[in-house]
């Protein structure tokens, strides 16, 4: 019998949404993990943060390749099976070595997923509902992401920072199960090629490179050699890729991929996203703990309402794409980002006022990411032919996480210092503020992209 498209969506979701709390429940769990292994010094234990970073970076578009050239469904449940296995030795680690390389193994298993269980949802749905569903399927991750920290911070209040990665277990199991009895079998659309493993080299090391660099920001500062030698290697590295790749049907990433004026600016826009919602989301944290005197728990809970507001947003924004297009919809996106930034900027004070400021940015707030969320994943796999949403969506999705560790990075240059007043967060708003005009800005240059069709109107 065959499977209903919703439910391919609700087990594609359900783990993108269990490997996006994973990646940020971590968090949480820092503090209790200095406590545990106190002969271990922070930068150690910061790999075990930075190991899963990296990897999954690296691996999104090479991964992404391999959905595209194997099947979907095949390598949903290798990803899924390798994430569980390594979040049991993560639980019962014995020392720091045993968890940061298991902390690795979850990265890699996690990078599978994320490609494969987009690929099943764009492919058990019909071109006029897919902006609609990659915006939901977005939405889920993004809510996980949200959610991963208040989580951790209430199971380790619970139980012990073991909880954190044990939890992963008894859902991941149940999706497993549904998986392997009803997702479809899809096979992949060209079964008779082969990968291209200098490319895959190349790609991988040049974005592990780069976001290595990147998270040494924190503790050597932003012109350590730490810093932009990985970053000088990794951009030759990338470099070196677009020159293989030059002409090669059977590249990695095809650069044609590129030659679309769509794509290539809902890249770009994606990767500034991506800095500005990692660094809100930290910036967050950081301002209601550090500022504001709110617990860790209380923390989580006061972040939750703009993740709903942003599901709720996904949910019902597809209709207005599909009226108006995906340019309107990202403008209108990157626009109120903006302005909800800049207002907090000009109204904090360091005396709470969760209710009459806090509550009502996360509302607009939560709006301006739903919107953009859905804008910028459905547009950014519209004009693709079915054989490429792998890795045309894991490209895209490899950027955005990307500047998302440029995020992080910035948030924790501007306001990562403990004791930073309210002076610093304000201006870490009003760039957060900039970069939400730029994503508008990028948008608006975009051509005319029926949200219905997917087909591109103009340009």
């Amino acid at each position: 019998m065959r499977t209903s498209p919703w439910a391919i969506f609700a087990i594609a979701s359900a783990a993108v949404f269990l490997v996006a709390v994973d990646a940020t429940i971590a968090v949480a769990a820092f503090p209790a993990l200095r406590s545990s292994f106190q002969g271990t010094s922070p930068a150690t234990l910061s790999w075990v943060l930075n190991a899963y970073t990296i990897l999954y970076a690296a691996l999104l578009v090479p991964a992404g390749r391999l959905v595209d050239l194997h099947g979907a469904q095949r390598l949903f449940l290798l990803g899924l099976a390798l994430f569980l296995l390594a979040s049991a030795v993560c639980g019962m680690a014995p020392g720091t070595t045993t968890l940061i390389t298991a902390r690795a193994v979850q990265a890699v298993g996690g990078a599978v997923l994320s490609p494969a269980s987009l690929t099943l949802i764009l492919r058990s749905f019909p071109p006029e509902k897919r902006s609609a569903i990659v915006g939901l399927w977005s939405a889920a991750g993004a809510l996980g992401a949200a959610l991963g920290p208040g989580a951790g911070a209430a199971l380790i209040e619970l139980a012990s920072w073991r909880a954190a990665f044990l939890v992963n277990l008894p859902l991941g199991a149940l999706i497993l199960f549904m998986a392997w009895r009803h997702l479809p079998k899809m096979a992949g659309a060209d079964q008779g090629e082969r990968l291209d493993f200098p490319g895959i080299a190349l790609i991988a090391l040049g974005v592990a490179a780069l976001t290595y660099g990147v998270v040494q920001v924190e503790g050597a500062g932003l012109l350590a050699p730490t810093v932009w030698g990985p970053g000088l290697a990794g951009t030759a590295l990338l470099l070196a890729y677009a020159l293989w790749a030059r002409g090669r049907s059977t590249a990695a990433i095809d650069m044609t991929l590129f030659a679309s004026r769509t794509y290539a600016l809902v890249t770009v826009a994606s990767f500034v996203f991506g800095i500005a919602f990692s660094m809100m989301f930290l910036s967050s944290f950081l301002f209601l703990f550090g500022v504001w005197g709110f617990s860790q728990g209380l923390t989580g809970l006061a972040v939750t309402p703009g993740p709903l507001v942003v599901i709720a947003v996904a949910i019902s924004s597809g209709r207005i794409v599909a009226r108006v297009g995906h340019r309107a919809v990202l403008v209108t996106g990157g626009v109120l980002y903006a302005v909800a930034q800049l207002w907090v900027s000009t109204q904090v004070t360091a005396h709470p006022a969760y209710l009459t400021l806090w509550f009502p940015m996360q509302i607009v707030g939560g709006v301006a990411v739903g919107l953009l969320l859905v804008g910028l994943s459905g547009a950014a796999v519209s004009g693709l032919s079915p054989s490429r949403f792998g890795v045309g969506g894991a490209v895209n999705n490899a950027v955005r996480q990307l500047g998302g560790v440029f995020g992080t990075a910035l948030a924790v240059v501007l306001i990562g210092r403990t004791g930073a007043g309210v002076e610093a967060f304000r201006l870490a708003f009003q760039c957060l503020a900039a970069l939400g005009l730029l994503t508008a800005c990028l948008c608006l240059l975009l051509p005319g992209i029926s949200g219905r069709t997917g087909i591109k109107l103009a340009g």
